[in-house]
């Protein structure tokens, strides 16, 4: 079936669709967006921290008693010290044991009721912890959604998603400006573990985009599994970020017209990328080779853009100490050999081999 009718009910469905999740309060979007930060224990953990801490406190607080039994009430087991000791901690007090002797109230005094107070801190102290984590969050939520400018989106945190990120982060972009949108929450939980900004959603609804703030991005990349989804992402895209840079990813060529027409700045083609690298090793294998040293940013030689110097107007790229690809003029590439790349003009960039060590 031919992607056109294959998309046109999605697209009906996302145009009818009152989406509205970017206007639910933060609290509620806990959930959906996730925010990397300093490594917090899960409240299940901390409970279970504070309650070994209080096991801890009552077992020394029955044995504070027990060696202090023949000052009580009644003579006392263990088991009695360890029955006092708890209805004593959380403040039940039934009185069918008590200190009657002197230095038994005077312990109780000094030692069991600083216990008692340490004891109420952390039953208190767990509940209050785990909600001020929950505000916490809330905070973070709504001071980034504030302040986040000129950021990069990627949709889609698959194999291609993955390469995109680790190429942004290879040039230095900060993780803390990429912004995952992705509906599969193992995929979310390993970008959150690489410091990512993660939104848990559907790309194709222009809420889900609205809360990765997609309006205020630098650059969006799109990278689905399914080109339909492609199309329609970029259309809901280009609608509400008409400026930002949006590259994309299909794996047909037959549907690049398609994403371009969509909006997309760039689209590559990532079936008949693989299959010239396949056919290529087969006869050059040193080619191949050489062509993934390129595509490494992290290692070897880089494929990168620079501004030209004050010193290089007007000479002719193919001099220069770096090797040069092409001229970006006017947002335009020219290649090495054309004409338009025989002098370098001021405002233009050099696409060239830079070697990582620089």
């Amino acid at each position: 079936m031919p992607l056109g009718r294959r998309l046109r009910p999605n697209l009906n469905f996302r145009i009818g669709a009152q989406a509205d999740l970017d206007e639910l309060p933060e609290h509620a979007l806990l959930k959906i967006i996730n925010i990397p930060g300093e490594a917090k224990s899960s409240p299940w953990v901390l409970i279970a921290r504070r309650v070994a801490y209080a096991t801890v406190i009552m077992i020394t607080t029955a044995l504070v008693v027990y060696f202090d039994r023949d000052g009580y009430s009644e003579p006392l087991t263990f088991v009695d010290s360890l029955y006092y000791s708890a209805v004593s901690l959380s403040t039940t007090g039934y009185g069918d044991i008590a200190p009657v002797a002197q230095h038994s109230r005077l312990v109780n005094i000094l030692i069991i009721t600083p216990l008692r107070v340490l004891f109420l801190i952390l039953l208190v102290g767990t509940t209050l912890s785990v909600l001020t984590e929950e505000s916490r969050k809330t905070l973070q939520i709504q001071r980034w959604r504030r302040n986040m400018r000129n950021h990069t989106v990627v949709v889609g945190y698959g194999t291609k998603g993955r390469s995109a990120v680790a190429a942004l982060l290879a040039d230095g972009t900060p993780p803390g400006e990429i912004v995952i949108v992705d509906t599969d929450r193992q995929a979310l939980e390993m970008a959150s573990s690489q410091g990512l900004v993660t939104v848990h959603g559907s790309a194709t609804k222009a809420d889900v985009l609205k809360l990765a703030g997609v309006q205020r991005a630098r650059a969006v990349v799109v990278a689905p599994s399914v080109d339909d989804t492609a199309v329609l992402v970029t259309l809901s895209v280009r609608e509400l970020a008409p400026s930002a840079m949006i590259v994309a990813a299909v794996r047909e060529a037959e549907n690049q017209h398609l994403v371009e027409q969509s909006g997309a700045d760039s689209v590559v083609i990532s079936s008949e990328t693989a299959g010239r690298m396949l056919g290529l090793a087969t006869v050059t294998p040193s080619v191949v080779e050489m062509m993934e040293d390129l595509l490494s940013p992290d290692e070897g030689f880089s494929i990168a853009e620079r501004q030209i110097g004050e010193d290089e107007v007007g000479a002719n790229p193919r001099h220069l100490a770096d090797i040069v690809l092409g001229v970006v003029r006017s947002g335009e590439l020219y290649r090495i050999d054309s004409p338009e790349a025989e002098m370098c003009e001021p405002g233009d960039r050099l696409l060239y081999v830079r070697r990582i060590a620089d």
